[in-house]
């Protein structure tokens, strides 16, 4: 018999819930976010045993221990070897250094290994119900087009994705305003933080709660449970037979909910040594950590490496929850973190467009790895911080930067910096032809709100 784990809000007013209720409603009615009340554990022999297992497996096993008996194993092993049918490469660079490739899926984007599996399991638990689901999700950039293809023409869920006009690629454009059918796309004058301000508010309008709202963003913990997982595979891949074996990972982090997956992963029971979060010019956690006050990047920076261009990173009141404190969603924090703690597990460093562009050309001459900006800022990341820490920079130090995006999703910028097209992978091919569909909307609540009553108002 399972026990049954319950999730709790970071804002701490709202009552635990299980994790089918967590998932459907997105963001808690207090504007929390939802944590397990109980990390499950992992031990090192049940971690070493994932060692030669397909991803899927290791996926199923991690995926299990959060639902605590919900679904079905066989029901929740189909769902999980539908959703992971494409490669994770594992790529060397030099010595025990290497880049986690994550952008092998159906939108080229690490954001599918989420979307792919929460949108499969949002649709069993409805299914169940007989309800449907409105979700709405902002996007700086991969979010939407994963969430999009992951929903695309399902009948029981309806998607609106907003996402700031002049802020991402147009492959990455593109992939959200060529499908149509159940899926709505808002351009907005924004940025990325003044779109996840309107679906925030959303959630909390009581005249809205007929729409039956929830979240595909990051804030959802649906989103943050499979993206445990990739952590736990790369290290099953590379760890050498020593019981002492510990990884460095560095994250390229924008909304932290990639980098979250890691620290979950980590509480876990997962051998990490420590974390890079590396971000772009929004620089807010790099400070923070730093110096133990929080301070929002308003408005947020316009940087090359897009998906990351995050001034107030929802997640970080899941991180602070972890270390004993408590931030609420404006950013305010009402009781401080262990900083000593979280200093000790973690290194943070801001990478400029700059150091992001001769990282892609320096990279690229030096070992013929071709990273993307989001890429490019882990790596660096990574690079500073054994630089910072000589005795870590050894042969035998197992390190893994991650890699979220394709480069073929950054045409112009790769071709700039190193001379050729990045190759296009068949998730991309047609896309520029493509016609869209797509609605312009000014960054204003009640323009958004009148959106969503006239078209989706039973």
């Amino acid at each position: 018999m399972h026990k049954p784990l319950l999730y709790y809000s970071t804002n701490l007013k709202a009552g635990a819930v299980p994790f089918s209720v967590a998932l459907l409603k997105g963001q808690a009615p207090d504007r929390g976010l939802y944590l397990p009340q109980v990390i499950p554990q992992i031990t090192r022999d049940e971690i070493h045993r994932f060692s030669g297992l397909p991803y899927r497996s290791i996926a199923f096993d991690i995926i299990r221990r959060f639902l605590a008996g919900e679904i079905e194993d066989e029901k929740l092993r189909d769902l999980v070897t539908d959703a992971y049918d494409y490669p994770v490469p594992l790529e060397k660079v030099y010595d025990r250094k290497y880049v986690m490739r994550l952008d092998q899926g159906p939108t080229a984007s690490f954001k599918d290994f989420a979307a792919r599996m929460m949108g499969r399991l949002m649709q069993h638990y409805l299914k169940q119900s007989g309800k449907e689901l409105l979700i709405l999700t902002a996007t700086s950039g991969d979010t939407g087009s994963a969430v999009a293809n992951a929903f695309y023409g399902l009948d029981n869920i309806n998607v609106v994705v907003l996402f700031p006009r002049e802020e991402v690629t147009e492959r990455q454009r593109k992939q959200m305003t060529t499908l149509g059918k159940n899926v709505a796309v808002l351009a907005l004058d924004a940025k990325f933080d003044d779109c996840q301000a309107l679906v925030k508010r959303a959630f909390s309008d009581p005249d809205l709660e007929h729409l039956n709202l929830s979240s595909a963003n990051s804030i959802n913990i649906g989103r943050l449970v499979p993206q445990v997982v990739y952590y736990f595979y790369a290290f099953s891949v590379l760890r050498k037979n020593d019981p002492g074996d510990r990884v460095i990972f560095s994250v390229p982090s924008g909304n932290f909910g990639d980098m979250m997956g890691g620290i979950i992963a980590m509480k876990m029971g997962l051998p990490v040594k420590r974390f890079v979060i590396a971000t772009n010019e929004n620089d807010e956690f790099p400070k923070y950590l730093c110096s133990g006050t929080y301070n929002k990047t308003e408005p947020s920076k316009n940087c090359i490496s897009s998906a990351m261009n995050v001034g107030h990173p929802s997640n970080l009141a899941r991180l602070v929850a972890l270390y004993g404190g408590v931030m609420n969603e404006t950013g305010s924090i009402h009781q401080q973190a262990d900083m000593n703690r979280m200093r000790n597990d973690m290194y943070s460093v801001s990478i400029s467009d700059q150091m992001t562009r001769e990282t892609i050309r320096s990279t690229f001459q030096r070992y013929r790895l071709l990273l993307e900006p989001h890429g490019a800022v882990g790596w660096a990341g990574l690079m500073e911080f054994l630089r910072s820490d000589p005795a870590e920079d050894t042969e035998d130090q197992l390190c893994v930067a991650l890699e979220t995006a394709h480069p073929a999703k950054f045409p112009e910028e790769i071709r700039r910096l190193t001379g050729f097209d990045p190759p296009l992978p068949a998730s991309l091919e047609g896309l520029d032809d493509r016609r869209e569909f797509l609605t312009a909307l000014p960054a204003d609540y009640m323009e958004f709100r009148k959106f969503l009553l006239k078209n989706f108002a039973l």
